[in-house]
């Protein structure tokens, strides 16, 4: 069940913060250790632990390190969160079909 490592990861709203940002375009640890109230090395341990949840990739690209949304990691979380689309729509479907029984 990897949506649980995933919310495990998000529920740090400092790691929620940088995963958000690495939402427009990719970013090393400095460009990101910029925008948070923690420290460069904080930083790295949060992308560390959002890359074990699978939600962020890295890129090595000459002496840089370049972070972005791993959006295929998301995948598992997006096919949880449905599976409560599903169970609503379908409770709305049998609500609907049982007052058309009863009219």
């Amino acid at each position: 069940m990897a949506y649980q490592e995933i919310f495990t990861a998000l529920a740090d709203p400092t790691r929620r913060h940088i995963f958000e940002t690495l939402r427009s375009e990719p970013k090393t640890v400095s460009e990101l250790a910029k925008l948070q109230p923690v420290s460069r090395p904080a930083v790295s341990q949060h992308l560390k632990v959002l890359q074990q949840a699978n939600l962020v990739d890295v890129e090595a690209r000459g002496t840089k390190r370049l972070y972005s949304i791993n959006r295929a990691g998301l995948k598992e979380l997006r096919e949880y969160l449905d599976s409560f689309w599903n169970d609503a729509l379908s409770a709305y479907q049998a609500e609907i079909e049982r007052r058309m029984k009863t009219n």
